[in-house]
Order: structure tokens, then sequence, then C-alpha cells
């Protein structure tokens, strides 16, 4: 079996982030990291070979230079190799236009289970893995709480506000993965010295049939005209009852806002 496992290098949500004059995030300005939500796609990925399926996990990255430092992380905990796509004309591309190199990159590769966190970290939009679904044609299981595979066929349970529902689809498939399973281990310094011999092919849009002009900022459906810090929050209200009368106070306080 042949799984891929899809990872995003994003800024690190605790640093300043800085914006380029095109309104597009400068990554370079800033520090970043692997995608925690994608660890979780990871773990389950390296638990179902160590569970006993035949499989080889492949890491598909799409992005800058330093998105190679997502694949190093993730084959530190596991997996056989990486691949990263990596043309200057994706910069500025949207949802639609990433889904679509990686679909045909996914395509390039040959895949039957591909596996991605739930959301990134940074756009947290949870899109792209039903759109690579749908560019490929092929079946789909969202926000899995649990995955098991039995021949070929992919077993998830979801977990709702009011139910469970059991899913199980066939093979080719995507599912993304929710941080309701078991967080990825910790790789041992072993593991990542051993994980920079491990090969990371790199891929350019000509190599996966894509032409320049159908992604990047240009070809976005989406465009950010403006950004701006948000505003210093202002010091709350403090109800004291020193005197029997906090009750009073906070009645009025919501009253005074339309709360009440």
């Amino acid at each position: 079996m042949r799984i891929v496992v899809l990872v995003k290098h994003v800024p690190e949500p605790t640093a300043a982030w800085s914006f380029a004059p095109d309104q597009t995030l400068d990554r370079g300005a800033v520090a970043g990291r692997l995608s925690e939500l994608d660890e979780y796609a990871i773990e389950q990925a390296v638990r179902l070979v160590e569970g006993g399926i035949d499989a080889e996990i492949t890491y598909l990255t799409v992005g800058p230079q330093s998105a190679k430092d997502g694949l190093l992380k993730a084959l530190a905990i596991g997996g056989a190799k990486g691949v990263h796509v990596l043309d200057d004309a994706i910069h500025g591309s949207d949802s639609l236009a990433t889904s679509l190199v990686l679909a045909k990159a996914l395509e390039h590769l040959g895949f039957d289970l591909v596996l991605a966190g739930m959301s990134s970290t940074d756009a947290a939009m949870s899109v792209i893995p039903s759109m690579v679904a749908e560019r490929l044609g092929v079946s789909q299981a969202t926000f899995a709480g649990s995955l098991s595979v039995d021949g070929t066929t992919v077993s998830i349970t979801r977990e709702s506000d009011t139910a469970t529902a059991h899913v199980r689809v066939e093979l080719p498939a995507v599912v993304s993965i929710t941080d309701q399973t078991d967080e990825a281990r910790y790789p041992a310094f072993r593991a990542i010295m051993m994980a920079k011999k491990k090969p990371i092919e790199t891929l350019s849009l000509a190599d996966i049939g894509v032409e320049p002009g159908a992604v990047g900022l240009a070809a976005a459906a989406t465009r950010v005209v403006a950004v701006s810090s948000a505003p210093a929050k202002a010091a709350g209200t403090v109800v004291v009852d020193d005197d029997g009368t906090g009750a009073a106070q906070l009645a009025d306080f919501l009253v005074a806002r339309g709360a009440l």
C-alpha cells in the first residue's frame, strides 16, 4: 500500500507575523514549524505500518525552501521519504490552487491512502482534504477520530456534539485526521539525525503538469487587500461585591450593553 501524508510548514503561531507589500505572509521573516495538526495524521500513518499494514509512507508538502523542515520533522517520526513541490510560481496561491498542486503531485506519485490533518494551524480552513479528494475523484472520510484499514476498506469514527458516526470507504481514499487521535510521538535524537539521510525529492510545477498561470497570486480566487494589527485590549470592568450590591452592578453592566 502507498500511504501519502500531506504536511505543511506553517509560521510559528506565537511569533509576530509580518506581511510583504503584496499582502502575502512574509514567511522568510518569521520562524516556522510543522503544522501541529498534521502530526496527528503522521502518527496514524506510522501506527498503521507498526500495526502490520504493508505500506510505504511518503510525505508531501508544497511551499518555499523552508517547507523542507516540515518534511524532516515528519520523517523523524517515521516514514520512508519526502516530496517537496517547490516552484516560485506557487507564491500567493489560495486553497483552490494549492489543492490543484497537491492533487497533481499525488497523481504523479501514485497513492492508495492519503492522510492529512483536519486543518492547518495558520489558515484553519479545513477544506484542502475535501478539495483534493474531489479533484482526484476518490472517496473521502473527514474528521476521523480513529482510523483502521482492513484490506481495501478504510474505517473511521467521527465524533460530533450529538453522536459518534462510523464511516467506511473503499481505497483509494483521502482521510483527514482530528486531534482526537493519539498525539504524535516525540522523535529521539537518533531518529532526527536519521531523517536527514532519508530521500527528499523536489518537484517543479512542470514535473507534475501544472501550468504556472493556474496558480499563484494572480490566479487566486481570494485576495487580502489590507492587513492591520488587532487593537489593544481595553481594561476590563471589575465588579467588587463588598457591600452586597455586586449582583445589581453586574446586572446594570449587562443591561447597558444589551446583554439582558
